[in-house]
């Protein structure tokens, strides 16, 4: 498919990191008027960014500091050129991906991304509410259907540790439609658990509650059949009493000391889910079109909902600032969306 017949301008708007540390420093987040990408080429779309959301793994990544680079791995936006080899997209169709660590990331105004990890934007979302949706959507399917490998058939108990987050609120919705298991979910702010069970949880607990091993029993006598964690750090013996034998648990958090082996004795296996595996490895890139096109029909159908909580604008550092301290702080449900850019072409 040959590429769109336009002039490519050789610089764009973007908000760049230059420093790590708080958010507030200087240089942490900047904008900045940066070289344009190339044309693209091979499977690559050249894609006009128009909403972006902010995730863990932005804040992350900023805060480690390094190089000057463009962050965000979320995206919605309007594809304007495609390489020679591009066979799902043309020019003007209306797109939504996550994007991969090893490439210049969302923060501005184009953005070169495989053709093989994008998916059309659902037609029933605008560009802000499919914004929040593709690196929560693939992390959560990944993990529900890679690595677990539930089904429509599968029955029993899924329990959902640190439901509110992004990663969860979606989790919990395709869980629900797209198998037949009872969702158990912990959340512990009043406004957390009302979204977790907007959501679709069967059933809410504090996750603060010092007797919450025997309240997940209660609603799962024999134990339950499936865990997702977002947070494990001292979670081991909760999951080693409230899992049945031969349970799985997936995990997306990062921690490097946790006592597996102490979940031998019920041989329950734990895996762990990175959905930026996929295309810093290039393997199998095209089951995330494949899963996305899928929760685009979702959308569409009105099975899923946009995890949007709020959205941010216009797109600049200071608006970007302000979502990467509210993701700082733990304490946010569902996601955060910046759009509408400000700086000049």
């Amino acid at each position: 498919m040959p590429a769109e017949n336009t002039d490519r301008p050789q610089t764009m708007a973007a908000v760049v990191t230059r420093r790590g540390g708080s958010v507030d420093a200087p240089g942490s987040l900047v904008d900045a008027q940066v070289p344009a990408p190339a044309a693209p080429v091979g499977h690559d779309l050249l894609v006009e960014v128009r909403a972006v959301s902010v995730n863990p793994v932005d804040v992350k990544v900023r805060a480690a500091g390094g190089r000057e680079r463009i962050l965000g791995w979320d995206a919605a936006g309007i594809v304007r050129r495609v390489g020679e080899e591009v066979s799902l997209f043309r020019p003007g169709d209306e797109v939504f991906y996550a994007g991969s660590l090893d490439r210049p990331g969302s923060n501005a105004r184009l953005q070169l991304v495989d053709e093989r990890i994008v998916a059309r934007k659902p037609a029933a979302l605008g560009f802000a509410e499919a914004a929040a949706l593709p690196l929560t959507a693939i992390t959560a399917w990944e993990a529900l259907f890679d690595k677990l490998g539930l089904g429509a058939d599968t029955t029993g108990t899924l329990l959902v540790l640190g439901a509110p987050g992004g990663v969860g609120s979606i989790l919990i919705q395709l869980a629900k439609a797209l198998t037949s298991l009872q969702v158990i979910a912990t959340a512990s702010r009043a406004e957390s658990r009302e979204w977790v069970e907007q959501m679709g949880a069967d059933v809410v607990l504090d996750h603060r509650d010092p007797d919450l091993a025997d309240r997940i029993l209660e609603a799962a006598p024999g134990g339950a059949d499936y865990a997702f964690s977002a947070h494990s750090a001292g979670r081991v013996p909760l999951f080693t009493r409230v899992m049945r034998p031969f349970g799985q648990i997936v995990a997306i958090d990062d921690e490097h000391d946790l006592p597996l082996f102490d979940l031998k004795d019920k041989a329950i296996s734990w895996h762990w889910e990175f959905m930026f595996a996929r295309p810093r490895h290039g393997w199998d890139l095209i089951a995330q079109h494949d899963l996305l096109e899928r929760v685009a029909e979702l959308a569409d159908s009105g099975r899923i909902r946009s995890t949007r909580t709020r959205t941010l604008s216009p797109l600049e550092a200071a608006t970007l600032r302000e979502a990467h301290r509210l993701v700082e702080s733990g304490r946010t449900v569902g996601k955060i969306v910046v759009e509408g850019w400000a700086l000049p072409e």
